[in-house]
């Protein structure tokens, strides 16, 4: 493995037992964090994503797999190899922030750091105080903290003994919204700051865009997808990535051949000159189901083809419109939001596609 490599899984397995036998909760799962990156698990409830972190941190054995911190194995189920968690060098950092309340905040901090002289101690939590923006509340006890500050504290406390890896669990899961978006930024600043590799839980995805390097999709216990977020937004791997990333749709669609190159047959009309575009023969007859986002649609008055206003849901900024064309086919589309049409109402739209994503045709 490269020196540069932080986290390394290996075709990892996790089973469980239950009354009809043992239950695969994650299967050959295998993705690589480079020393430094900031890694995220997103997925539905219950499709391993906690458990993949617990399997990390050693609080659970593998049934399969192996996994490598550091160029050192952490577990391997071929051989047995399990180092137990106190002696991974790994910090957790949980959703309920686990600071000690009789504690104060540099005590809380200092807490990991008590195999160090007294005076490395206090310089440590001093310098990470700093770090995390509050030093002035040294002296307090968590109580007197907000949310947002107890889980800076908790970050602060998890860094203190300079692990190998972070591992956080829905960090900011009990916080508000525009409070999670601020801290995840502030989060991932501190993090490159000190050049720790982290691998975050979470099931919001604008979080995980936040914080990512890199993303790994799950679906009931495998990984569908590890890339970059761009790459899962625009060229996902399979169906199920692309319909849980974004606000996307599926359309009916047929790539035909042409003079200049295929040729996208769609109910908003033929489309050409698109990027990366499939040959008619990668699917039987060309017939396929064409991914459209809500930012591969725009409203446009002049546009022939006219789709009515199903939902809307204000966005500040935007509406998101989720419309029904004559043919029946469903689109969603960002639409400004001084474009106040009503439900029910007609709209002209048109699609605006750089690229085509498409999938086999799902059966009726």
């Amino acid at each position: 493995m490269s020196g540069q490599t932080g986290l390394q899984l290996d075709q990892v397995g996790v089973c469980y037992p239950g009354a009809a036998g043992a239950r695969a909760a994650v299967q050959a799962l295998s993705m690589t964090l480079a020393r430094g990156q900031v890694g995220v698990l997103i997925g539905p409830s219950g499709c391993g994503k906690t458990t993949v972190l617990r399997a990390v941190a050693g609080l659970e054995h593998l049934a399969g797999g192996r996994i490598v911190l550091g160029g050192q194995v952490m577990s391997d189920a071929a051989s047995g190899a399990h180092l137990p968690p106190e002696t991974r060098r790994v910090g957790m950092v949980f959703q309920d922030y686990a600071l000690f309340p009789h504690l104060t905040v540099a005590a809380n901090v200092a807490f990991g750091l008590r195999q160090i002289n007294r005076s490395e101690a206090e310089s440590r939590v001093h310098e990470l105080l700093d770090l995390v923006g509050l030093a002035h509340t040294a002296q307090r006890l968590p109580h007197q903290l907000s949310g947002g500050q107890q889980q800076r504290i908790a970050l602060a406390r998890a860094l203190a003994p300079r692990p190998q890896l972070l591992l956080l669990d829905e960090p900011f899961s009990s916080l508000d919204v525009d409070l999670r978006e601020r801290l995840a930024q502030d989060v991932r600043a501190i993090l490159k700051t000190t050049g720790i590799t982290a691998l975050f839980v979470t099931h919001d995805q604008q979080e995980a865009f936040a914080l990512g390097d890199r993303i790994g999709v799950m679906h009931a216990g495998r990984l569908e997808q590890w890339d970059d977020a761009y790459t899962l937004y625009h060229r996902p791997a399979t169906r199920f990535v692309a319909g849980f990333i974004g606000h996307g749709v599926f359309t009916p669609a047929r790539i035909e051949p042409s003079p200049s190159g295929p040729v996208v047959t769609t109910p908003f009309g033929r489309m050409s000159d698109m990027a990366e575009c499939p040959l008619p023969d990668a699917y039987p007859g060309g017939e396929c189901d064409l991914l459209l986002r809500a930012d591969d649609i725009v409203h446009d008055d002049a546009s022939p083809v006219k789709a009515r206003i199903e939902h809307k849901s204000f966005r500040g900024s935007e509406f998101l419109y989720t419309l029904r064309l004559a043919t029946g086919e469903q689109v969603r589309s960002h639409v400004p939001s001084h474009h106040d049409h009503q439900v029910g109402e007609w709209i002209g739209i048109r699609p605006a596609l750089d690229h085509v994503v498409t999938f086999e045709r799902a059966a009726p």
